[in-house]
């Protein structure tokens, strides 16, 4: 009855519990479920079955809920089903309708526009018939009047053109034909007013074509008459001994005279082919012209319509093309035809009176003239080849020499064949430049070896060299210098013949030439050469060896430079007391080059001790050395006895600041071994094999391998290592710490920075290996005393490094 009464007593409290879960927020459930663990100790299985029943319930509910509202739902999906089918069927009907309408329609389509297309032809057919009605009488008559202005009937041409103007204008007003035919009634009038108007028009087109033949005509005119004078500069040029080497084989003169001789021959024979302006152009047309507008009053407009056309024309013989520069063809055609034009109109000038006059031909040669210098400037800058630029050179020439015997001033031709000739060099320069890399490259930088008299005149052909101990040598021998060194002395000759060609015939003296020849030269030596001396100087693959034969190159170089003045002399044909005070500029060049390669040689041979030096190992921390100097340092000294050797040829200054830079940087290299920061400890075995090295050093210094050295000069290079490792060796810190800062100290050159810091790492090996050090009273004297210097010495640097008082 308990149990029963008290389940009773539980269900009411559990339906309670079970009204909160579903009515309270989610935050408060955890105390509602905890209270029911409260309760008595089976409540909660109770509460657990009252909630499977509830939840039981609420399915139900929800079951019913759901097939009340969606049954409907469901029944929908059944009859959308049953219907989907017959879509189907439909949709297929549908399509199937629309394409057999669609394919019934394209051709219904077709024949419409086939239908629309010619009715709009008919409606244009029968429009452009009737409008062609309407021009055609227009039309006809216009014709007419052409057939009467060119059968010269002008009376009858007046009056078709006062019928046209009354009478058919008016139909056809508004169609642009007609309005162009109206513009060109005036000019017609024009024309007949000048009855020889067409005549002239053909004269003018003549001359426009026959301007090429005329121009070509009138330059070989001038250039023959002047033929026979450049002929005898020729044979004068040939007198002077010049020895021409292409490829290096000498040209006969014999050969020479031969060319020379067929091209005058040839020159003759053309001469009788020659034709004059008037075989080319037929000049009555003008003279008729000229006669008919003076007899009308109208003179003066017939001279203005002449200029007018002329200036035109000029304008369109001075434009060039815009691939002209690529060929001297394109320079020549050009040049023919504004010498074609100014022969013309010379010729006018000279058989009409007041037609043009000698303002007028001033006036459009100024014009032509700043035309013609400003294209020529243009294109000549395209120009990289010096064979084009020199045959542009000699059309200038022909050119200039043709106007200037026709009367027309040419002074600013010339001058500009000054600014074309700085161009030529330009390119001269360029092409030479690449020669001499050639020859650098080819070079095997070796002294010449000559076996036999005939290689040694070979030699001496080709490069003024003059040594009575070497031709006193027996064979075989060497010359001194390079292949390399012939080589270039040909070629700065073939540069300044090269130079030559292009300041023939401008009308110079001979000293004006050879000041020309020499500026040339001057800046082949002074920037192309010294340039290509520089940049060979500086590549890697540039051993001590070839910068030795480098520096010896240049020096008989710089001597040959005489010679080349000399030559120039020779070919220009001037006097020795004419010469222009203008010099090669070859001691300049070739002492900059020598300069650089010297710096080079110390460069590459400091670099070569570095590697030497990189090739030290040292045990720091020996007891006792070996005995011997270090393998490394004796190798370092075996090469620079070597290098030392090859330095015999070169100038006795070169050779011993060498060996001194050397010395100097070998001695800086190991003390910035010894004084290195990575170097901790040393003990004093390792300053004892160190002092060994340093011994060798000095040996080798003393040995003197370079001659010239005065006393121990050599030897002052190691003297800051040798008083450092002497204070260590002898460990004379008294003397050291008691002179310092005297003149007469024995220790002079020592720092007390470099002292202290060695000192410093010698202490810390002397404490580390020396683990019973404390036991032995020596060793005990010797640590207190390596600290006392220590204290000493860092005082003294301290005292050194703090500023005075005053």
């Amino acid at each position: 009855m308990a149990e029963s009464s008290e389940g009773l007593g539980t269900v009411p409290e559990h339906e309670r519990i079970l009204q909160e879960i579903e009515s309270t927020d989610t935050a408060c459930v955890g105390p509602t479920l905890r209270s029911v663990y409260d309760d008595q100790p089976n409540a909660h299985k109770k509460f657990m079955e009252k909630l499977d029943a509830c939840i039981r319930n609420h399915d139900k509910e929800i079951e019913k809920m759901c097939n009340f509202h969606h049954q409907g739902f469901v029944d929908a999906i059944t009859e959308l089903l049953k219907v989907r089918t017959d879509a189907e069927k439909l949709k297929v009907q549908v399509t199937d309708t629309n394409r057999r309408f669609q394919d019934a329609g394209k051709e219904m389509i077709v024949h419409t526009e086939d239908i629309i297309r010619c009715r709009i032809q008919q409606r244009n057919i029968t429009t452009v018939v009737e409008k062609l009605q309407l021009c055609l009488p227009v039309l006809e008559m216009y014709s007419k009047l052409k057939e009467q202005m060119s059968a010269k009937r002008y009376y009858s041409a007046l009056k078709t053109m006062e019928q046209l103007e009354n009478v058919y204008f008016p139909w056809v007003s508004q169609y642009r034909f007609c309005q162009l035919m109206i513009e060109n009634l005036p000019k017609l009038r024009e024309d007949i007013k000048e009855i020889s108007m067409s005549d002239l028009k053909d004269f003018l087109e003549s001359i426009r074509k026959h301007s090429d033949k005329i121009g070509e005509t009138a330059m070989k005119q001038a250039q023959h008459q002047k033929t026979f004078s450049v002929s005898l500069q020729k044979q004068n040029k040939m007198k002077f001994g010049k020895n021409m080497y292409i490829n290096h084989d000498r040209i006969p003169e014999e050969r020479n005279e031969t060319v020379l001789k067929h091209s005058l021959e040839e020159e003759d024979e053309n001469e009788e082919e020659v034709l004059t302006v008037q075989d080319l152009v037929d000049f009555s047309p003008v003279y008729r012209c000229l006669h008919i507008y003076s007899v009308l009053g109208d003179e003066e407009t017939f001279e203005n319509y002449y200029r007018k056309q002329r200036k035109k024309q000029a304008r369109l013989v001075l434009q060039p093309q815009s691939n002209m520069h690529e060929t001297v063809d394109g320079y020549r055609r050009y040049f023919t035809q504004i010498v074609g034009f100014f022969v013309v109109e010379d010729h006018i000038l000279h058989v009409t009176q007041g037609l043009v006059t000698r303002a007028y031909t001033d006036e459009l040669w100024n014009m032509a003239l700043s035309k013609i210098i400003a294209v020529l400037r243009a294109h000549s800058s395209y120009c990289t080849d010096p064979d084009l630029v020199l045959e542009l050179k000699n059309l200038i020439v022909i050119f200039a020499d043709t106007l200037q015997g026709y009367g027309f001033p040419v002074n600013r031709l010339f001058d500009l064949l000054f600014e074309i000739r700085d161009q030529y060099n330009e390119t001269l320069l360029k092409k030479w430049a690449g020669v001499f890399r050639d020859i650098f490259e080819e070079d095997n930088y070796s002294p010449i070896p000559i076996v036999n008299e005939e290689e040694y005149k070979i030699v001496i052909s080709k490069f003024p060299f003059q040594d009575p101990d070497l031709e006193k040598q027996s064979f075989p021998k060497k010359f001194p210098m390079s292949q390399s060194v012939p080589h270039i002395y040909i070629q700065v000759k073939e540069f300044i013949y090269a130079s030559l060609k292009f300041s023939e015939s401008l009308h110079r003296s001979s000293t004006e030439i050879d000041d020309m020849l020499r500026k040339s030269t001057n800046l082949l030596l002074t920037r192309t050469l010294s340039s290509c001396l520089l940049n060979l100087i500086r590549k890697p693959h540039i051993g001590l060896t070839e910068l030795v034969q480098i520096i010896i190159n240049t020096t008989h170089l710089e001597q040959a430079c005489k010679y080349l003045e000399d030559f120039i002399t020779n070919i220009t044909n001037i006097s020795q007391e004419t010469v222009h005070t203008t010099r090669l500029y070859g001691l300049s060049t070739f002492k900059d080059a020598r300069h650089a390669a010297e710096g080079e040689i110390y460069t590459k041979l400091n670099q070569k001790i570095d590697e030497f030096v990189q090739l030290a190992d040292y045990d720091w921390t020996m007891s006792e050395p070996d005995g011997r100097a270090s393998g490394y340092l004796m190798d370092l000294i075996n090469f620079l006895r070597s290098i030392f050797q090859v330095f015999t040829h070169l100038p006795g200054k070169v050779a011993q600041t060498a060996c001194m830079s050397a010395c100097q940087h070998l001695s800086t290299s190991l003390m910035q071994m010894l004084l290195d920061s990575e170097l901790k400890q040393i003990s004093m075995g390792a300053v004892q094999q160190f002092n060994l090295d340093v011994i060798q050093c000095e040996l080798f210094a003393s040995s003197e391998p370079v001659p010239g050295f005065q006393g121990d000069t050599l030897q002052l290079a190691f003297i800051d290592l040798r008083q450092l490792l002497d204070l260590f060796m002898v460990w004379d810190w008294s003397t050291y710490l008691a002179d310092y800062g005297q003149p007469a100290s024995k220790y002079l050159r020592v720092n007390p920075n470099t002292a202290l810091t060695l000192l410093e790492k010698m202490k810390d090996t002397s404490k580390k290996n020396n683990i019973f050090a404390q036991f032995r009273k020596n060793d005990r004297d010797k640590q207190k005393l390596i600290e006392t210097v220590v204290k000493q010495l860092r005082s003294l640097v301290n005292e050194r490094s703090s500023p005075r008082s005053l």
